[in-house]
């Protein structure tokens, strides 16, 4: 006998008290919550002379005020290959979140069939049957433990490793810019030493052998000075071709075939680089893209644990279908043909412990590889910081050790080439002195790059501040971070409008 309408109208009731029970008992995910680490951090950075007040770094075209250069950063963000591969990773996160986020709803099926049957009727005559179908179907695994939670939560952090993997991208590919075309600017400065030096001692060479053919000085004060002279062409032809391979390698970081660089300032029209205050080792970890990537890599396999645990224990999935069934479309008659069920799955793991136990323990033994990972990365980033602060205070003072030598060098060189031509020294001495002033001048205009150098590499150490805050958000709208917050997906990176 068929249910009557009230009687249906009571199972549905059942069956909707029932599902809000088991929505009120879902409400607590199980797993262990995420809490960062501790991690040993010193109270101040060794051999910062310099005021520690504030944790805002200035803007890298505060820092260097040349058009070129921020030319070439620019059209780096805006071609890059591999920061435009660390943009697509942040699309493909977002995507596997949504994907992931989808277990916690319902979904939706339609499924159609045709079917037909022959059989032998009473007269012993083959006959044909076709049947039709329509129905659609709604299944819903409900969250009881925080399984699909659980894996929303660790797809989100996830997504926020990403973008902080392409912030980390961007500050990498600024700092190699910048440490590239400073290494142009000293190889042109030592490529213009090797010039003047060559012309030089050409000259001196033309003097000296005018001079042995005139029997006033010995031949072999003639083959020193040729000696000379073809050791600053030497020279001259290595810069030349280390010009080229850092032009090339520059080219690549723009995202352009090799090829030439304009440059601008000079290293030695630019005055000394500022004074930077890098802030305290707490802050540092909260801009360091490389530290926060870790610490959310870690949150997502910590997020994991919940859902390893969540399969150990018993699932309830919900179904509810509705159609029609027919022998023919034209004989449709409703609610005749008309059918629904609404129904509900118990699945419990009973014959399967050891493995799901098995799993648990392989999550955490992963948690604790990514906590360990973290901590690492968290002492080398403050190692980092700290070999770029005695970078920066070391290189200033050897710099400025330089530059006297080179003045006294100078001031060596006019004398002894003077005591020569008064005939007071040998030529020895002359080249003694100007094989040591090639050698310093070279040596400080190294020394001077690695003065600026050392700065670009502590802005790096310190996360960043090459950019605005816009400047440095990920591609697209503001992307969901591992709390919970709304993302969309990027599309490319966006180039830094703010130093146009």
């Amino acid at each position: 006998m068929p249910n009557s309408p009230r009687s249906e109208v009571r199972h549905v009731s059942r069956v909707s008290a029932f599902v809000a029970a088991v929505i009120l008992l879902s409400g607590c995910a199980i797993g262990p919550d995420y809490q960062r680490p501790d991690t040993p951090e010193p109270d101040t950075f060794r051999d910062a002379g310099f005021s520690r007040q504030s944790a805002a770094l200035a803007k890298w075209w505060e820092v260097y005020q040349d058009p070129a250069l921020q030319s070439l950063i620019r059209s780096a963000l805006e071609n890059n290959q591999d920061l435009a591969a660390a943009a697509a990773r942040v699309e493909e996160a977002a995507a596997i979140l949504g994907f992931t986020r989808a277990d916690l709803y319902p979904s939706l099926n339609a499924s159609g069939s045709i079917g037909r049957t022959e059989y032998d009727n009473v007269a012993r005559e083959r006959e044909e049957r076709r049947g039709y179908s329509l129905s659609a179907v709604l299944s819903w695994e409900l969250d009881i433990w925080g399984k699909f939670r659980r894996a929303s939560e660790a797809a989100r952090a996830e997504m926020a490793a990403s973008e902080h993997f392409y912030r980390g991208a961007r500050v990498s590919i600024v700092a190699a810019v910048a440490e590239t075309y400073f290494l142009l600017l000293d190889l042109h400065n030592r490529l213009r030493i090797a010039e003047q030096t060559l012309a030089s001692r050409a000259k001196s060479t033309s003097i000296i052998e005018a001079r042995f053919e005139k029997g006033y000085v010995a031949q072999l004060d003639l083959f020193q000075a040729q000696v000379e002279e073809q050791s600053a062409a030497a020279a001259e032809q290595a810069f030349i071709r280390e010009i080229r391979r850092a032009e090339n390698a520059l080219s690549v970081l723009l995202g352009q075939p090799p090829g030439g660089v304009a440059l601008g300032i000079s290293l030695h029209s630019r005055g000394n680089p500022p004074e930077i205050p890098p802030g305290l080792p707490p802050q540092l970890l909260e801009r360091r893209p490389d530290i926060l990537e870790a610490e959310e890599l870690l949150h997502a396999q910590m997020a994991r644990i919940g859902v390893a645990q969540a399969l150990r224990l018993p699932s309830i999935s919900l179904s509810a279908a509705l159609g029609i069934e027919t022998l023919s479309f034209s004989s449709l008659k409703l609610p005749r043909d008309q059918f629904w069920s609404i129904g509900g799955d118990l699945f419990g793991p009973l014959l399967s412990a050891d493995r799901n136990v098995s799993r648990v323990e392989i999550e955490e033994a992963r948690t604790k590889q990514l906590a360990l990972s973290y901590e690492r990365t968290v002492l080398q980033a403050l190692r980092e910081v700290e070999d770029a602060l005695i970078s920066v205070k070391t290189f200033e003072l050897e710099h400025n050790a330089r530059a006297l030598q080179v003045e006294a060098g100078k001031s060596a060189s006019r004398l002894s080439r003077a005591r020569y031509d008064a005939g007071e020294t040998s030529f020895l001495e002359v080249l003694d002195s100007e094989r040591s002033l090639f050698r310093d001048e070279l040596a400080e205009s190294e020394a001077l790059r690695n003065r600026f150098v050392s700065v670009v590499q502590l802005y790096k150490a310190l996360g960043g501040g090459w950019e605005t805050e816009d400047s440095a958000k990920t591609p697209g709208k503001p992307a969901q971070n591992s709390q919970g917050a709304d993302s969309s997906v990027p599309t490319q990176p966006q180039p830094d409008q703010s130093n146009t």
